[in-house]
């Protein structure tokens, strides 16, 4: 079974910086596109930024030029570096990946989406 695991989550000051790792594990045939998403109290979930396997990407419009993410695809790694974090920013940041699992025998080689269980981001004023 697949799991993602984040981690880097915690308390910081507005403009401070926080690194967020995504780091799936389990039988996995390949990777393709990967995203962050976050979700404040009574809002629904949005898409942060996302990085196809060949390194495209595309962010929020409210943390351009603050965020980047980065993979690292020997270690099928996800990054979220958030710079000039600002009280807004404040969420339950999500990892997403489309990933091809290995196969059981007899099977086939079907992307799916998983999900990780989240890690808090809190920006105090």
């Amino acid at each position: 079974q697949v799991q993602l695991v984040e981690s880097g989550g915690g308390l910081v000051q507005a403009g401070g910086s926080l690194r967020l790792s995504c780091a799936p594990s389990g039988s996995i045939f390949s990777i393709n596109a990967m995203a962050w998403y976050r979700q404040a109290p009574g809002k629904t979930r949005e898409l942060v930024a996302a990085i196809t396997s060949g390194g495209s990407t595309n962010y929020q419009d409210s943390v351009k030029g603050r965020f980047t993410i980065s993979r690292d695809n020997l270690k099928n790694t996800l990054y979220l570096q958030m710079n000039n974090l600002k009280p807004e920013d404040t969420a339950v940041y999500y990892c997403n990946a489309e990933v091809v699992p290995v196969p059981v025998s007899g099977g086939t080689l079907t992307p799916r989406s998983f999900w990780g269980q989240g890690t808090q981001v809190t920006v105090s004023s």
